[in-house]
């Protein structure tokens, strides 16, 4: 993504999920790129070596997004240590894999609390605070499965819509407070998080790859490089949308 490189430089960042897979990859990035980067995750140890993996400025914080008293203290944490954020990358996010009949409430509704209310808590402490700063940029981590229909994945799919929903409402209400907010839409990427999910389902990680068009998962610098451009000033031009980078996945 050398079009957009540099273009972080001094720019506080907030990124959530920074633990593992995109949330990891992306911070680093970010970071790399000149960015000041809070690397948030529920699992603080993961957040951490993040943190230590970093190339630039990189502090780390435990938070759970799906928790407004958290979120708030987070942003107070940006705040102390790196300054106002005006670049959020909302990463964080957790799976399902059964159909609606088979997903019991409690697990509809953990997928929506952290994808869908943790999408919508970031992006409400972090919109006052850019709109102070005088703007900023907001990358929302959706997916493919929010535009088509995934087998098994009911809840998924849902709160993923809802994040796509968002992102466009969003843009339009603070078009006028110069933050622009996109959506990124991945198709299946080989992460930590995949392999989890594939692993508990009793799914098989070739019946993945085989439904992608292009024959093989992204990776998560992939979808990281994606959340770099959408964030910079390169895309500037850009809100309420919502990207996709799937191999052909979509409309498959």
């Amino acid at each position: 993504m050398s079009a957009a490189s540099g273009d972080m430089s001094g720019r506080v960042v907030l990124v959530t999920g920074a633990g593992s897979g995109i949330g990891r990859a992306t911070a680093l990035l970010l970071a790399r790129e000149g960015g000041r980067v809070l690397a948030a995750d529920r699992d603080g140890e993961a957040a951490a070596n993040t943190a230590a993996k970093g190339a630039g400025e990189l502090v780390s914080v435990e938070a759970d997004v799906a928790d407004e008293e958290a979120v708030a203290r987070m942003f107070e944490r940006c705040e102390q240590e790196l300054g106002v954020p005006t670049v959020l990358a909302n990463i964080a996010g957790v799976g399902s894999t059964t159909t609606a009949p088979d997903t019991p409430l409690e697990i509809w509704e953990k997928v929506f609390a952290v994808n869908a209310r943790g999408t919508f808590l970031c992006c409400k402490h972090a919109i006052p605070r850019m709109a102070a700063a005088g703007g900023g940029s907001i990358v929302n981590m959706a997916s493919v499965a929010g535009i088509m229909g995934l087998r098994n994945r009911a809840a998924y799919c849902a709160s993923k819509g809802a994040v796509i929903a968002l992102t466009r409402a969003l843009a339009v209400d603070h078009v006028d407070d110069g933050i622009r907010v996109n959506c990124i839409c991945p198709g299946t990427v080989d992460s930590p998080w995949v392999r989890r999910l594939v692993e508990e389902s009793g799914e098989v990680i070739d019946t993945l790859v085989a439904r992608q068009p292009m024959g093989r998962l992204g990776t998560p610098e992939e979808i990281a490089a994606a959340v770099l451009y959408v964030a910079s000033e390169t895309a500037a031009f850009m809100t309420g949308s919502a990207l996709v980078l799937d191999g052909g996945m979509f409309p498959g």
